[in-house]
């Protein structure tokens, strides 16, 4: 046997209205404890009968609930809805497209396209334009100039500087080779005079014995 579909409509005798309010109010309030149980979910039910009696149930505290929800609205109506939201894109995607198109023909003007149709003040005024943005770039050029002549006379500095160092030391090694040879020939002068010192001991006796050979011949005795 199947259960019967009830209507959905206003029930109205009053008895039966006020039981069927009653079964349903607690299924309600056992479905509500079921989810918050389950899901782990905060729950609060608020109902009023037809004679305006209040009915309620709340998983925790009914007031930090009720708290949540009121800050949970406001932040809501601080975003706007999916269709404000999207016309806000598309009047930005509007407003970057146009100036998209402003600067790419203020860019063709700058460099001397697209000039017709400019009235006798608009091309004044992009003249000025030019000459304050020729006035920038001979400033932006004198600088790096200045910076590149700062760098190159540094590097010159170091270069005079390193030059300097090399040339003394090239005169020291001269100065160096210039000391040699006269010690050379110093040594070279004091080995001589030794070695002619000890000619002159070698050669002295045979003198002696020539001397002492005519002294025994005059005297008339042998010579050994």
């Amino acid at each position: 046997m199947t259960r019967r579909k009830i209507k959905i409509k206003k029930i109205d005798n009053i008895a039966t209205r006020q039981v069927t309010f009653s079964k349903r109010r607690r299924g309600l309030f056992k479905k509500a404890e079921e989810l918050a149980v389950l899901c782990d979910a905060d729950v609060a039910l608020i109902v009023f009968s037809s004679a305006g009696k209040l009915f309620d149930f709340a998983s925790s505290s009914m007031k930090h609930i009720l708290q949540k929800y009121v800050s949970h609205s406001s932040n809501i109506h601080k975003y706007p809805s999916p269709l404000q939201f999207l016309q806000q894109e598309n009047s930005l995607k509007v407003r970057l497209s146009k100036e998209i198109s402003d600067k790419t023909r203020e860019l063709r003007r700058i460099s001397g396209e697209d000039l017709e149709g400019l009235s006798l003040e608009e091309l004044e005024e992009l003249e000025q334009k030019l000459e304050v943005g020729l006035n920038r770039v001979s400033e932006t050029k004198d600088k790096q100039l200045r910076n590149e002549i700062a760098t190159l006379q540094y590097k010159g500095a170091e270069l005079m500087e390193e030059n300097n160092w090399l040339k003394q030391r090239v005169a020291n090694d001269r100065q160096n080779r210039r000391i040699a040879p006269d010690m050379d020939r110093m040594i070279l002068d004091e080995g001589q005079t030794s070695e002619s010192m000890t000619n002159n001991s070698t050669t002295q006796p045979p003198l002696q014995a020539a001397h002492c050979s005519d002294t025994l011949l005059k005297l008339g005795l042998p010579f050994h």
